[in-house]
């Protein structure tokens, strides 16, 4: 036996009874791999293996084990879950209702509840980046964090969410009309719960209205649920950034709920922190439209707009191209036309929240006082209270 095996030996035997002596195992110098210490505690390059000494089965072991570590850090129901989050066996999805811009919104119940849910589309099936993805889910749960303490009767109730932990139950096909495209969700997408409200959009209600307009009465109290609910957003540094007739619930006592925060996001302290076109372009406040920093008060020029939606039951700019609203709304002042008819106390606050001037424009909590002062006792709207007759202000073909 030379010296060179000799010395290999006593390092074996060496390293055995280091073993021994540990109560663990380990990767020797020399000789077998065994459970216990891992690699990484082993200069590599002075490793020598024995392959007839190596313990498959017990590499095995610890490859499963590591890797159903790794993944339980994400996937384990047993970890602590936010507080805002979800038990998605309790969830189950109906049908499709409506597909939007930022996801696609079904029909279900939680609980027991009726609910709608939203699924987000951020493009995670190979349309944006894994930075890109990522950095949209840490926003998404940021802002879940301040939705679910919302409480207002005049905002949707948020219910819960999602982080695309766990398999949601798509239903393969559904009662809806528009069912096509179902099998290409992904399973493990983020989702929003929140209450089902029944009454449909206020779009659709100013929609059936257009012909024979709405009360004035029923005008003001829509107008100031809206004001109402974002006045609580605002006090809440929240800004929904979409405020439009389309995202507007109602119930069935036409009691109006914000709805789809879709583009919402909790307000910056640096206003410059927040800027980009948001929003849908009728409804688009000066300083969004020109990509100049923004705040709040572009929920508020939104709101005047809506305000003109509510009163007309007709829609802003129908005969000017998008290219043309953009210009003009920027550098022509341009705003909807009011009607003659329209009570100055109303066209006041409208012409107020739809100034140029951001700084100009008031508060909410200011709209609200501003309506809540309104007299509704004596009508004043395009019809009489209980008549079906309509205003004249406009010739036949309507339009700014």
């Amino acid at each position: 036996m030379d010296s060179n095996t000799s010395d290999e030996i006593r390092e074996a035997e060496k390293d055995e009874k280091l073993e021994t002596q540990g109560g663990g195992s380990k990767v020797n110098d020399i000789g077998s791999l065994t459970p216990g210490k891992s690699l990484e505690s082993h200069n590599s390059k002075d490793m020598i293996f024995r392959a007839d000494k190596i313990d498959l089965k017990s590499l095995d072991v610890q490859l499963e084990k590591h890797l159903s570590r790794v993944w339980s850090r994400s996937t384990d129901p047993q970890k602590p879950k936010e507080v805002w989050e979800i038990d998605l066996s309790k969830l189950e999805i109906k049908y499709l209702v409506a597909r939007g811009t930022y996801g696609t919104i079904y029909r279900g119940t939680y609980d027991k509840q009726d609910v709608a849910v939203k699924l987000l589309d951020w493009g995670e099936e190979g349309m944006a980046t894994t930075a890109e993805t990522a950095a949209l889910r840490a926003s998404f749960r940021q802002e879940v964090a301040v939705w679910h303490q919302l409480d207002h009767p005049n905002v949707t109730k948020f219910i819960g969410a999602s982080m695309g932990t766990s398999d949601l139950k798509i239903p393969s096909k559904t009662s809806s009309s528009a069912s096509d495209g179902l099998d290409n969700l992904p399973a493990r997408a983020c989702c929003v719960v929140v209450e089902f409200v029944p009454g449909g959009t206020l779009k659709s209600l100013l929609y059936k209205n257009r012909k024979k307009k709405l009360a004035f009465k029923i005008v003001v109290q829509l107008a100031l649920d809206l004001a109402r609910g974002l006045s609580y957003l605002h006090s809440k540094k929240i800004v929904h950034r979409d405020v439009k007739a389309e995202n507007m619930l109602l119930d069935h006592q036409r009691n109006l709920k914000i709805a789809d925060f879709g583009v919402a996001r909790v307000e910056a302290q640096n206003p410059k922190d927040m800027t980009g076109e948001t929003g849908t372009l009728g409804y688009m406040a000066p300083e969004v439209l020109d990509g100049k920093p923004y705040n709040r008060k572009c929920d508020v020029y939104s709101f005047g707009v809506c305000m003109w939606e509510i009163y007309c039951c007709d829609l802003p700019y129908i005969n000017l191209s998008f290219a043309e609203i953009s210009s003009a709304v920027v550098r022509q002042h341009l705003r909807p036309e009011i009607p003659r008819c329209c009570p100055s106390s109303f066209a006041s606050i409208m012409k107020k929240c739809w100034d140029g001037n951001p700084d100009k424009r008031p508060e909410m909590d200011e709209a609200v006082r501003l309506l809540e002062a309104i007299d509704t006792s004596k009508g004043g709207g395009m019809i009489p209270e209980d008549q079906a007759g309509g205003c004249f202000c406009f010739a036949p073909t309507r339009g700014p």
